[in-house]
């Protein structure tokens, strides 16, 4: 029996791309702020942003013709970064298979324009390839910033494949090209695998500190804190799954408004959770503190298995209340939301709560890719999502959202006055304190 979802979803779709041929789970990702990246099987990569056009803002979706991508190359994998501080630019990263006949030959493209006044030109950085021959099947590339030793961060590539290995490649900075290098050298918690790795996540988690997930094709998903610095892994758990694991996400714990952090998280707690989604079982969030507790206090999401193999999922806050909530995709064409619901009144994962369905939304085709991003500049984000024919955006109401900026203006409003009063301000315990509203957040 599926569980009653009592709430609706807090989205409009503002609009839909159709594509010429279908994309896939890694065929999405951001390319600077305000703008998206998708690619197709067929060799295509469409620029979705938003424009001022005749004082309005509008959606484009434009191809970008990306250099060195025949015309019957399978793209495979997506990925872009902004380098990392002092250095410039826009990088953009992608695998392909070409049909060569009797075989099939994979690729990896790096784009990086590094001409001064061209680095984010995208058009530019089209036509500035690095082409490397693969001697593996691609599937996810992502990217992690690491500190090196004796350097600056750098944001360095990560690309697994059907050899159950992860390749590492970063930038030589000399030669103005990226290199492979031994994965080792910068990620020791990623050698040694069980299986081939659908997906993984890192987060730097303060410090020299970090926590890496991967999920594997045999089920097998494995959890690691390292110290950056001294290359060495001071933790890690793994625990088998029934199914291949298709997302690994690990987020922070939110406290309470005004402390939003989601998975582009740049967060100081070590108090991190993480998202396991399956191709047939039930999703679960290994909540409370992975670092204290491991991955032994599984949180199951119930009826996420109904919904046919859950896709990709996201972990951010899209109701305005500083806590996160779960978005999962399926292949059954479904975009599912959770909640942890406490019994009573209070914050954070604790032990006598439970994960509920509070919402869905159905699409016309399966879901590939989430991502919660600002493409109109205006503040408010919205949430873009690749289904098998092409790419929706959805935004949040407007006059809900404009109801709840008022609500919460009227209530420091409320605290404002009520701390100016003459009398409160003889009450000399009340003048140390710090005013806070009704959330518990310090003005």
């Amino acid at each position: 029996m599926q569980a009653e979802v009592e709430g609706t979803c807090p989205f409009a779709e503002d609009s839909f791309s159709r594509f010429s041929s279908q994309s896939n789970i890694y065929g999405l990702c951001r390319a600077g702020e305000q703008e998206l990246l998708a690619a197709t099987l067929k060799g295509k990569v469409v620029c979705f942003k938003y424009q001022d056009l005749r004082q309005k803002i509008r959606p484009v979706a434009k191809e970008v013709q990306f250099t060195y991508i025949p015309v019957d190359a399978e793209i495979v994998s997506i990925d872009s970064f902004l380098r990392s501080p002092p250095k410039r630019g826009l990088v953009v990263g992608i695998t392909f298979i070409k049909d060569s006949g009797d075989k099939a030959s994979p690729f990896l493209n790096i784009y990086c324009d590094y001409e001064p006044g061209s680095e984010f030109n995208l058009e530019s950085i089209a036509q500035s390839c690095l082409n490397l021959e693969l001697q593996f099947t691609p599937f996810q590339l992502y990217h992690s910033e690491v500190q090196c030793s004796g350097s600056d961060s750098e944001t360095v590539f990560l690309l697994s494949g059907h050899d159950q290995r992860i390749h590492l490649y970063k930038e030589n900075v000399s030669l103005h090209q990226f290199e492979e290098q031994p994965v080792e050298r910068l990620f020791p918690e990623l050698q040694e695998l069980p299986s081939n790795v659908l997906w993984m996540d890192v987060v730097n988690v303060g410090g020299s500190l970090r926590l890496s997930a991967f999920g594997c094709q045999n089920g097998c998903v494995g959890v690691a804190l390292v110290d950056q610095c001294r290359t060495e892994v001071l933790q890690s758990w793994r625990i088998q799954h029934d199914s291949p694991i298709s997302t690994v996400l690990l987020f922070p714990s939110l406290t309470g408004p005004g402390s939003e952090r989601d998975s582009e998280r740049e967060a100081d707690s070590s108090n991190y959770s993480l998202l396991v989604t399956s191709t047939i079982e039930m999703a679960v969030v290994y909540s409370r503190d992975v670092l204290l507790r491991g991955l032994s206090d599984p949180a199951p999401l119930p009826d996420s298995e109904q919904f046919d193999a859950v896709l990709c999922a996201l972990v951010t806050d899209v109701d305005f209340d500083g806590e996160a909530e779960m978005l999962l995709g399926t292949y059954g064409q479904e975009l599912l939301c959770y909640k942890y619901i406490l019994p009573e009144r209070g914050r954070g994962l604790g032990t006598e709560g439970r994960f509920q369905l509070v919402w869905r939304r159905s699409f016309q085709s399966p879901l590939l890719s989430l991502t919660y991003l600002d493409l109109t500049g205006d503040g408010l984000r919205e949430l873009a999502i690749l289904t098998l024919k092409g790419l929706h955006t959805l935004q949040h109401g407007l006059t809900r959202t404009a109801d709840l900026v008022l609500q919460r203006l009227a209530s420091r409003e409320v605290l404002l006055h009520s701390a100016s009063d003459p009398q409160e301000q003889l009450e000399g315990d009340s003048r140390d304190k710090p005013v806070q509203d009704q959330e518990g957040t310090a003005l």
